[in-house]
């Protein structure tokens, strides 16, 4: 990689199981991270603005990685250049960024996405859309076309109000790409539910269950839902957006019956998020026949000993690569087989291999 924030230049060869990366805080730890995401994915999960990866004494950023799969290996490279981004494949470019992004899966964790159990439904539907995409690539296309229609639905309304007479049309799209995507995202639920609540089984504290669960906005019978858009027209006018659709859906989660959400104390949040988390992993990697690469950014500090020995325990059984980043590496346990673990530390932006 070249001129990644404080990654000014960095060339290693990371290990096929557990890739443990120490330092202080403000070294580099997590843009370690989050560079192999912008390889992997061309975005990163830290920001949406391309121009804060790129360090202030370059005008380029690369990131460039071999990959190995079964078949042989590739090539997969992404750069911003002049505020633009590239990607490409063997040095080919892919035909869109979805294509580029479903090649190399992975999943991260860092002290953010503890939004995905107790923030807004924003988070919890992308991770049903992520899953859905590797399952059904073709769920993208129905999302976007959703998007399309019922944006064109609102500034109708904006325009020229309630009666216009092409509201109608919009709204037959909206609803049959509307309907498709509730039904990849309910497949989607049905496969990720079973792999977190046995993950929450494990990593939780015994005796406490996990129930997720679809919770869609719109009537899932056609009439019914074209019918409430009509009627809503007035209301979504007056608020600036419709009020049922997939846009307005959520991942419905409980606690022993009771809504996560108000409920569930910090560290049962975390275990929340990361029993999702794993069901991601777990999906993905059977959709693909591919096992995503796991980031996890200093989980272990947020949680207790009982729950980090147990994290510990359940990484040791996924499949795939997994790169921790940590303040005190001894605390990381990947198992006995030290030949599973390469050792890195980070000092202001430069990385040295240490297992020997």
């Amino acid at each position: 990689m070249r001129s990644f924030r404080n990654l000014a230049r960095i060339d290693t060869e990371w290990g096929r199981r557990f890739n443990v990366i120490s330092g202080d805080n403000g070294q580099g730890k997590t843009n370690i991270l989050e560079s192999l995401y912008f390889v992997a994915t061309s975005k990163s999960f830290r920001t949406s603005r391309l121009s804060e990866l790129v360090d202030y004494h370059s005008e380029v950023v690369s990131v460039r990685a071999m990959v190995s799969e079964e078949g042989g290996m590739r090539v997969q490279s992404v750069g911003i250049e002049r505020g633009k981004r590239w990607v490409k494949i063997d040095d080919k470019r892919p035909s869109s960024l979805s294509a580029f992004a479903v090649r190399s899966p992975v999943v991260v964790f860092h002290p953010g996405e503890i939004s995905l159990s107790m923030g807004s439904s924003e988070g919890r539907r992308r991770l049903l859309d992520r899953t859905a995409l590797y399952a059904w690539p073709q769920s993208m296309t129905d999302s976007h076309a959703y998007a399309r229609a019922i944006k064109a639905r609102q500034r109708i309304l904006d325009v020229r109000g309630a009666k216009a007479t092409e509201l109608a049309d919009w709204e037959t799209l909206a609803v049959r790409h509307g309907l498709a995507v509730m039904a990849h995202r309910a497949r989607a639920t049905e496969l990720l539910s079973d792999f977190a609540m046995k993950a929450f089984a494990l990593i939780a504290t015994p005796g406490l269950a996990l129930d997720v669960a679809y919770a869609p906005s719109a009537p899932k019978d056609p009439a019914e839902y074209e019918r409430e858009l009509g009627q809503r027209r007035d209301r979504d006018l007056s608020r600036g957006s419709a009020s049922i659709g997939p846009h307005r859906d959520d991942l419905a989660l409980r606690l022993d019956g009771r809504p996560v959400r108000g409920f569930a104390s910090q560290g049962q949040h975390r275990t929340v998020t990361l029993a999702l988390k794993s069901a991601e992993i777990e999906v993905i990697g059977r959709a693909r026949g591919l096992w995503p690469m796991l980031l996890l950014d200093d989980v272990s500090s947020e949680l207790d000993r009982e729950r980090t020995l147990a994290l510990f325990s359940f990484l040791r059984e996924l499949k795939g690569q997994v790169f921790l980043t940590t303040t005190r590496p001894e605390l990381i346990d990947t198992g006995d087989d030290s030949s599973a673990r390469r050792d890195f530390r980070i000092e202001s932006g430069m990385l040295t291999h240490l297992t020997p």
